[in-house]
């Protein structure tokens, strides 16, 4: 894999030249829009790495479930890594469906412009492919901010890889994952010059923080440590939203199968959510599955690394969990197309082929531990780059490569 580093050949950030004279220069400001547990958790080691940057100034535009005590309230995981919050933008969850997906897209459109028309950061950062990271590159594009992407050149399926496609082409910086959605960005059109591969910023510091005990993680959480369990995440597909609850019972059902024990983390706000998180609910009181709204990410890491198996449709278990060598049973469309590694099994929300499946991850064991999403180095080339790329007027104009 490719690791690509600017030189920078110009003068000092800390100074400019006027009339002679050197004066000091103001901190590079980067504004990060975080709408859920899920991108702040994969972001943090790199916000806060951004945040303590001598050149760089943080801010971050908090908004979606972060907001919502349903989803537990997450923003307060924000304050408490002493991170900036340029603005709290609340929006309606309820009720789940791809309607009110869509408004709210334009009620943050709106709202993420007047915060970011007041501040005037230098740049905006987004991750991935959801409704928020759209929202904020809709509105600084139109306010002449250059936008930096991670993740994107990605392929996943269903509703998002659009949503991710559209985001890249706002974009004016991509900061990849691989190689591969690298290349498939340039067929896309953008320059291959502002295209810098620095791995995914999930896996840092993932296997270096010490775990805490696996026999007592699992007494913590209700496990019995003697038997084997899963971890259970499954977010809704839009396009399938009225299936997102038979499919999530079908998945327990195998799992329970298989003599499995269950920790299951509560859903994404998406359109069909209600669903997987009604099957949950029914089925919290059974022996042997635990439901949680949500878990710090130190500890979901753990319940990854200490896991039998991992289950579900998490991009958690086709990017970090094979860093652990956690065999993952990926069901369904949501995570169609994208990369994998040798632990991910493709299965879908059939009873016999989850069972099957499961059966024979768990007889192999674990997989060693390699992971084609990076070397766990991703934000110390975010932080580089956005230290030195120029931010100039050339930038913003942008045009297609092709």
């Amino acid at each position: 894999m490719r690791w690509w580093v600017v030189a920078w050949h110009g003068q000092s950030r800390r100074e400019r030249r006027s009339s002679g004279t050197i004066l000091p220069e103001a901190m590079r400001h980067v504004c990060y829009v975080s709408g859920t547990r899920a991108d702040f958790g994969l972001m943090r080691s790199t916000l806060e790495a951004i945040a303590a940057a001598p050149d760089l100034r943080l801010s971050v535009l908090a908004t979606g479930m972060h907001l919502s005590p349903l989803y537990g309230e997450t923003v307060r995981e924000i304050e408490e890594a002493g991170l900036a919050i340029l603005a709290r933008v609340p929006v309606p969850l309820d009720p789940p469906t791809g309607a009110t997906m869509g408004r709210n897209i334009g009620t943050m459109v709106a709202a993420f412009t007047d915060a970011l028309e007041q501040a005037r950061p230098d740049l905006a950062l987004l991750l991935g492919d959801r409704g928020e990271m759209l929202a904020g590159a809709l509105a600084a594009i139109h306010l002449n901010i250059p936008v930096a992407h991670i993740h994107g050149g990605e392929r996943s399926g269903t509703v998002d890889e659009p949503i991710r496609h559209a985001i890249s082409k706002l974009s004016h910086l991509h900061f990849t994952a691989t190689d591969e959605a690298r290349e498939r960005l340039i067929r896309m059109g953008e320059r291959e010059d502002r295209i810098f591969v620095t791995g995914a910023p999930g896996l840092d510091s993932l296997t270096d923080a010490p775990l805490p005990d696996r026999a007592a993680f699992m007494a913590d959480h209700g496990l019995d440590a003697g038997q084997p369990f899963a971890l259970f995440v499954f977010h809704p597909v839009l396009q399938e939203a009225d299936r997102a609850r038979a499919d999530t019972e079908a998945v327990l059902d195998a799992l329970c199968g298989a003599g499995l024990q269950i920790l299951a983390l509560m859903p994404n706000s998406d359109a069909g959510s209600a669903g997987v998180r009604e099957a949950l609910q029914q089925a919290e009181g059974r022996k042997g599955i635990v439901v949680l709204t949500h878990m710090p990410r130190p500890e979901f890491v753990a319940a990854m690394a200490h896991a039998d198996l991992m289950a579900g449709n998490s991009s958690a278990g086709i990017i970090e969990a094979a860093s652990f060598g956690t065999p993952v049973l990926n069901v369904g469309r949501r995570q169609t197309l994208r990369g994998r590694n040798a632990n991910v099994c493709d299965v879908p929300a059939d009873a016999g082929a989850m069972r099957e499946a499961v059966d024979a991850l768990l007889s192999g064991g674990r997989f060693p531990a390699a992971n084609v999403y990076g070397d766990g180095k991703a934000g110390e080339r975010i932080v580089r780059l956005l230290v030195q790329l120029p931010l100039d007027a050339d930038l913003l104009h942008k045009v297609n490569g092709y």
